[in-house]
């Protein structure tokens, strides 16, 4: 959405002399029709016609578009604009709990979770640090924030599924490997993210509403995205009997939405690339107020040179 603001909007308080030259033009128009007098009425049409003539309003309103074009641009105008970032970090949550295995999507929840993370990765800028958590019943710090995104794909390929679903853990974890992360170079952390991707519930571990507290206290988003179907099941053996493992997107929703963040319902691998496609472009890009004052000067200089070059033609003066 196209929004401007301005550097110094009190400075908009001129636009109100545009508007006093703008009645004080009016009005003396009024007064020059009524101030000539004609003994030969006959000749007052030719003469003096009954409304001015055009060409002489429209060099007056450029003038007035100029004068009100050079306010605004005293003012400082600024626009919100999406501008690449710089340095960022980047910290990857996946659920790697025994519920991942179920082929309710195509091939795997955790295979399309891997080969969907590792095309995220591959399209992170190379100035970004980039990590890994995994989590199942317990979360893991598999690689440290860094630029060696190789390393972030090879870590990914290796995951492998284990019992419990611990999202809070996963969010500490990841919270603790932000802090980790190298500081730029005027000393100061780095922007960061978590980008969280699962298809359960927590069932052990600290709460979800304590992590996303401290998430909160560090003011880090944590985007969320449920991954899988109302309809996914997994056998365990030695039981043959198929389990439901529901996706809880409620649960990643409010996450998400307490943090900062954004949140995704993929139930399919298609889906779960575009959720990452999404974050990724958000997380490149950053709002940034940008001056737009060149804009409005060089608008302003055109509506001087047209006021000149209609002066010029129509009345052989310039203004």
């Amino acid at each position: 959405m196209f929004s401007v603001g301005f550097a110094a909007p009190l400075r908009l308080w001129l636009l109100a002399i545009v508007g006093v030259l703008l009645v004080a033009y009016v009005v003396l128009q009024r007064l020059k029709r009524y101030a000539v007098r004609f003994t030969n009425i006959a000749l007052l049409d030719t003469v003096a016609p009954k409304h001015p003539g055009w060409r002489r309003h429209v060099v007056a309103g450029m003038f007035l578009a100029c004068v009100a074009l050079e306010v605004t641009a005293f003012a400082g105008p600024r626009r919100v604009e999406r501008v690449p970032r710089q340095r960022a970090t980047v910290v990857i949550a996946v659920d790697v709990s025994l519920s991942m295995q179920a082929t309710d999507v195509s091939p795997s929840r955790i295979e399309g979770a891997k080969q969907a993370a590792k095309a995220f990765v591959s399209k992170i800028p190379a100035s970004f640090n980039v990590a890994l958590v995994s989590f199942s019943g317990i979360a893991l710090l598999k690689v440290s924030p860094t630029k060696d995104h190789a390393s972030v794909l090879a870590a990914i390929d290796q995951l492998q599924l284990a019992e419990g679903t611990a999202i809070g853990d996963a969010i500490m974890v990841s919270l603790d490997a932000i802090k980790s992360a190298p500081l730029d170079a005027a000393g100061t952390p780095t922007p960061a993210v978590i980008v969280l991707m699962s298809d359960g519930k927590t069932t052990r571990g600290v709460p979800n509403d304590t992590a996303v507290q401290k998430a909160k206290d560090a003011t880090v988003a944590v985007s969320t995205i449920a991954f899988g179907t109302s309809t996914g099941t997994v056998v365990i053996p030695p039981d043959p009997t198929p389990i439901p493992v529901p996706v809880d997107a409620a649960a990643l929703a409010a996450v998400a939405d307490a943090t900062g963040g954004k949140t995704y319902d993929a139930r399919s691998t298609n889906e779960l690339n575009q959720a990452y496609a999404d974050i990724g472009r958000s997380v490149a890009q950053v709002n940034e107020n940008r001056s737009i004052t060149g804009w409005f000067v060089g608008l302003a200089l055109a509506a001087a040179m047209l006021t000149a070059i209609g002066s010029l033609l129509w009345f052989s003066r310039l203004p």
